[in-house]
């Protein structure tokens, strides 16, 4: 996520010792950046068309361009900010074509917002739990929310949007997501808009609003928003009582053992 500090020592050795690298990184200066590790770096940004051109049609042009250089017998490398597979479709889909024609191909492991949102607001999954939407999927889909864990929500900027096309939504969409969520959670809800660093230089940016502000909050896509619980977990009883049985029972089951085993000594 970070220039430089991000970088594992494996991935970068699959950087310096490819054919060729492919780049879909952040902004220029990664690119830059990584210009200085291998000679042959190919941004893959170029293929992002303006207007009607809908973002599948450029993932599947990256695959294209990508398997063109794998098919000619060159270590190929593709470079993605953050996690390769976390909210990308065309490294998955080059890994699944280039092993469908024969060719080893596996992705190294990176860092994502995810990890960086979990250091930079403090947040431990363990301890009430997490779910990640893709903000859409809870507008498309009629998908069942435990208020009693944390929510994270990808891409709300985007939120609703149908034709692949656009990089944003209006307020008018993320009010239809507000709408979803009240039945959860109240409107004074606190949430977080997060968005991480990506140059040394920066610093995360965290905001606090109440769920009705969403609609009139400027989000860009890369921005995440994160509720928290807004309910205390409810303990299972029953199943605590059988624990607790299941406990008892596994203590005299040891005093005993140790019982005979003194005897026997």
């Amino acid at each position: 996520m970070t220039l430089g500090s991000h970088l594992s020592p494996l991935a970068r050795s699959h950087i310096e010792q490819a054919d060729v690298v492919f780049a879909a990184v952040s902004d220029g200066i990664v690119e830059k950046w990584l210009e200085r590790m291998h000679p042959d770096v190919r941004s893959l940004q170029p293929y992002y068309g303006k207007g009607e051109k809908p973002r599948i049609q450029t993932y599947r042009e990256w695959v294209d361009v990508m398997m063109a250089e794998v098919r000619a017998g060159k270590n190929t490398c593709a470079v993605f900010y953050g996690h390769p597979g976390v909210f990308a479709w065309s490294p998955h889909e080059v890994i699944k074509v280039a092993r469908a024609e024969g060719y080893p191909a596996h992705m190294e492991p990176g860092i994502s917002a995810e990890d960086c949102l979990y250091a930079d607001i403090g947040i431990d999954p363990g301890r009430y739990g997490c779910q990640h939407y893709e903000a859409s999927q809870l507008v498309f889909y009629k998908i069942p929310i435990n208020p009693t864990a944390c929510l994270i929500l990808w891409q709300v900027g985007l939120v609703g949007d149908r034709s692949l096309k656009r990089f944003s939504t209006g307020p008018e969409y993320r009010q239809v997501l507000v709408d979803v969520l009240s039945q959860d959670y109240p409107l004074d809800h606190e949430v977080i808009i997060y968005r991480g660093a990506t140059l040394p230089i920066q610093q995360p940016r965290i905001r606090r609003v109440p769920l009705r502000d969403i609609p009139t909050t400027d989000l860009t896509a890369e921005e995440t928003v994160v509720l928290p619980p807004a309910l205390p977990m409810t303990p299972n009883r029953e199943i605590l009582k059988r624990l607790t049985a299941l406990d008892q029972a596994q203590s005299t089951h040891c005093e005993r053992r140790e019982t005979n085993d003194t005897g026997r000594q």
